[in-house]
């Protein structure tokens, strides 16, 4: 029986989550080494959740470090069948201002120092990825947003950096040219995986800053941001409770089914040992 229904997790200033009962901790090992922090799993607004501070508590991990496959494992491992990712991210454009939350629905990939799939090791695997959000869990976080009062804007693209230094005024002006709206540094590789292993996925990124390509705006510093964290992280709380409240309880999304078509590699061609690493996330297409 699955521990979870809807995992959580919480990036920079949202370490814990507030209103949980029946609260307890789990500590997981997964094929892929030791996730972030031990889950805290328990009830919020009627449903299952488990949550996990993407950079442990005491924020001790650089978006770089994150072992973003054994997160997303272990969530698959408690049950969660969809995720709500939580992120500080600074703003590309002038209407986003801090702190509004954007929900994003499109990536673009300016990382290149991270694994972001579970395939290798004598499996071929491609999920399509043309809509790396979850409709129907975007929707829910849009509609939290408006019943809580929180400005929160559904669509966007987010441009996922390697970091963990801020960006120069010309790749900050370069993404402004092509039309995105936030900058962060950690959901893309956790969007990747949670469709590998078919859970729905969606991001709510809270603005803290513009980055540093406003003139007359001072490039953005981290005593900036954690000012603008701890108000966000008090909304973050509030639109996560609604937002777990709105989730439908079935899904009709095709989330569920992401990976069925996705391997090329023959089975008998797959060694065991990769077979069974991967028994949980596509083990049921491998026969």
């Amino acid at each position: 029986m699955a521990q979870a229904e809807i995992g959580i997790i919480g990036g920079s200033g949202l370490y814990s989550m507030p209103g949980f009962t029946n609260m307890r901790e789990v500590k997981l090992e997964t094929p892929f080494g030791e996730p972030s922090d031990p889950f805290v799993l328990g009830n919020l607004s009627g449903r299952k959740v488990a949550f996990l501070a993407r950079h442990g508590r005491g924020h001790r991990i650089l978006p770089s470090e994150l072992n973003f496959r054994a997160n997303i494992h272990a969530f698959k491992q408690l049950g969660v069948t969809r995720i709500l990712s939580v992120s500080a991210v600074g703003s590309l454009k002038a209407q986003h201002k801090p702190p509004d939350f954007v929900i994003a629905d499109q990536f673009i990939d300016r990382t290149f120092n991270r694994v972001a799939t579970f395939f290798g090791e004598g499996i071929v695997g491609h999920v399509a990825f043309g809509d790396p959000v979850c409709a129907t869990v975007a929707k829910a976080a849009a509609e939290a947003c408006n019943e809580v009062g929180i400005v929160g804007k559904l669509g966007g693209t987010y441009v996922c950096m390697e970091g963990p230094q801020f960006s120069t005024k010309a790749e900050s002006n370069l993404y402004r040219s092509w039309g995105a709206d936030v900058i962060g540094m950690t959901n893309l590789q956790e969007a990747k995986l949670a469709r590998e292993a078919e859970i729905c996925y969606a991001t709510v990124a809270m603005v803290t800053d513009y980055d540093c390509w406003r003139e007359g705006h001072d490039s953005v510093t981290v005593e900036q941001i954690v000012a603008v964290l701890h108000q966000n992280a008090e909304n973050a709380a509030k639109m996560v409770k609604a937002a777990v409240a709105a989730i439908p309880k079935e899904r009709t999304c095709s989330c569920g089914s992401a990976a069925q078509f996705a391997i090329l590699t023959q089975p008998g061609a797959i060694p065991a040992a990769t077979k069974e690493k991967l028994k949980l996330i596509v083990g049921k297409y491998l026969g």
